[in-house]
């Protein structure tokens, strides 16, 4: 008899109304709390900690002697706000963004092994809870989404790899998907990217589905075009260079144009912007 999918387990904690935590294989951890989840982690995805240490306020050190002061059961989160490390709200965000990301990568997975245990907690403690109907919800509105953005997973475990030259005069980037095309190195994939980054697994996905629906990403289609004959070196761009490959709407990300098609280049657009 197979075993049950994670969303039967879950629905099944919460009519419960379990407290404690529910390691799904090697994956990850669902953390309870009167039936609802309290925190999710899953090791494709970088947790609380990792979003914490990215932003700045806290560093990994910090991070380390909070969770070994506040123990098992504790409540490290209440510590970083009484010492006015960030704010409640701030902590809320995280412990949200983390868990709906852990809960969407989780989830993938059909048939899990799973072993609950009573009263196990996190150790940031209990500030934020989801209903697992809602979050149930909430993962399919997520995979819909991605479907809509780019209708193929061929690139979710793919190293990202720019393409050199972008389709018509130019592209209109957001500041996330501007930061993936200056990290993109050919070897990680979004995930990894995200690491890198300190930023959430999914809208790191969602943001490389997008750059290869605006085919400015290397793809399974792109990959089999004829490559077109090397174009001249472009020489540096200094701050006295006329700027025409770049143009700015307002406060929004920068606009590159056909001319601008090297990831190099793209470097060091933004040096130049840095410098003026």
């Amino acid at each position: 008899m197979a075993a049950p999918t994670l969303d039967v387990v879950l629905t099944g904690l919460a009519h419960d109304e379990a407290t404690g935590s529910l390691r799904v294989g090697k994956e990850g951890t669902v953390y309870f709390s009167r039936g609802r989840v309290s925190y999710v982690e899953c090791t494709a995805t970088p947790g609380v900690e990792g979003l914490l240490g990215a932003s700045g306020r806290i560093s990994v050190t910090g991070v380390r002697h909070t969770r070994q002061e506040a123990g098992p059961g504790g409540d490290g989160g209440a510590l970083l706000v009484d010492r006015g490390v960030l704010s409640r709200g701030e902590l809320e965000f995280c412990m949200l963004s983390a868990t709906l990301d852990a809960a969407f990568f989780l989830l993938t997975s059909r048939t899990v092994r799973t072993r609950f245990r009573e009263n196990g907690a996190h150790w940031l403690g209990i500030h934020w809870f989801f209903d697992v109907p809602g979050l149930l919800r909430e993962c399919a509105r997520r995979r819909a989404r991605l479907e809509r953005a780019w209708p193929s997973a061929e690139l979710d475990a793919r190293p990202v790899t720019p393409l050199r030259q972008i389709p018509g005069t130019r592209a209109l980037l957001t500041p996330l998907q501007w930061e993936l095309l200056l990290a993109a190195d050919s070897s990680a994939t979004p995930v990894e990217l995200a690491r890198r980054l300190g930023r959430p697994a999914y809208s790191t996905l969602l943001a490389v589905r997008e750059l290869a629906a605006a085919g400015l990403v290397v793809t399974g289609e792109t990959a089999a075009l004829p490559k077109r004959t090397p174009k001249p070196p472009t020489p540096p761009l200094t701050p006295s260079t006329p700027r025409e490959g770049l143009q700015r709407t307002g406060s929004g990300p920068p606009q590159v144009n056909g001319d601008a098609t090297d990831v190099n280049l793209l470097l060091r657009l933004r040096d130049a912007l840095e410098a003026l």
